[in-house]
């Protein structure tokens, strides 16, 4: 068993020492439509993992007028992509994803008249609209993060927190861990891991803000980022709301990878999938982005409105 661990955990590291220079390139330099693309192909990869995890609970969903939908929205932010004004991008973004929610219950609904037994289309609606609400959505608020007013320094800031928190919480949970979150759902899962996340996710992100120009100027020069995607500000910005944001989007980042954990629990596996060694499933793999991402949209756009 220790032998397997050990593996697992080798494996856990390979794979993430390849996939995040690969991640972080692509969110730096990449134009928006190129990272809605991708951001694309992921929420269809993650969505068709939850789809099956769907069908443990009895369901048969819909796998590919869900696909379909999903990748209409991000051909629709692709299109938008090329937007230089913040403000109007952010506009756009909130009407086109108003619009979406709106009509995915009724149009996965009405797909339902095509099964034998009525019966089955609220069910296989309902798995449809969560999967483009739970996945699809907090992606297209990543990709338009990435639009606004220093958009790659936050998706950076987003992305370091929220792994260092992940990061803390694994270790110091196996090694001082006493006290179980979630036993039900995540038995490995320690409130002193947890208070750890939050604490090393404040940390880090103070540090980032507080070297918010440097960093910019150091991917600038590296041609990575245009000037309008960095944080070239000269003074610091105040160390209380920094921190404040670095922890609502660290507990943002868990709640996420608990929402998983239920899901998964409940029908009966350890992973969403075994694209990702070590990691599992594309789900499992950015399961805590899917509730920080949105509320970090949701900072930078009212920075942006302000």
């Amino acid at each position: 068993m220790a032998h397997s661990g050990g593996l697992d955990l080798l494996k856990r590291v390979v794979t993430a020492i390849v996939l995040i220079p690969i991640v972080l390139v692509l969110v730096l330099w990449a134009p928006v439509w190129l990272l809605a693309v991708v951001g694309g192909v992921v929420a269809l990869l993650a969505a068709h993992e939850f789809l099956g995890l769907s069908e443990h609970y009895g369901v048969r969903p819909f796998h590919l007028p869900t696909y379909i939908y999903i990748g209409l929205f991000f051909f629709a932010l692709a299109l938008a992509g090329g937007a230089e004004k913040p403000l109007l991008s952010t506009a756009g973004f909130i009407y086109a994803t108003g619009l979406a929610s709106a009509l995915a219950p009724f149009i996965f609904v009405t797909i339902g008249i095509t099964r034998a037994r009525l019966g089955e289309a609220l069910p296989a609606a309902s798995a449809s609209t969560v999967a483009f609400s739970y996945i699809a959505l907090p992606l297209g608020f990543l990709v338009q993060l990435r639009q606004q007013w220093a958009g790659a320094f936050y998706v950076f800031y987003l992305l370091l927190i929220v792994w260092a928190g992940d990061i803390s919480a694994y270790f110091v949970g196996r090694s001082l861990g006493r006290h179980r979150m979630a036993p039900r759902v995540s038995p490995k899962k320690t409130w002193e891991g947890a208070a750890a996340s939050i604490l090393t996710s404040v940390g880090v992100g103070v540090l980032l803000f507080q070297h918010a120009r440097q960093i910019s100027q150091f991917f600038l020069g590296l041609n990575l980022i245009q000037p309008r995607d960095g944080m070239f500000a000269l003074e610091s910005p105040p160390l209380l709301p920094v921190a404040v944001l670095s922890a609502f989007v660290n507990v943002a980042a868990q709640v996420g990878d608990l929402v998983e954990s239920v899901v998964k629990r409940g029908a009966d596996v350890k992973d969403s999938g075994a694209l990702l060694p070590g990691h599992g499933g594309m789900l499992d793999r950015i399961d805590a982005l899917l509730l920080a991402a949105p509320l970090l949209w949701y900072y930078a756009a009212l920075r942006v409105l302000q």
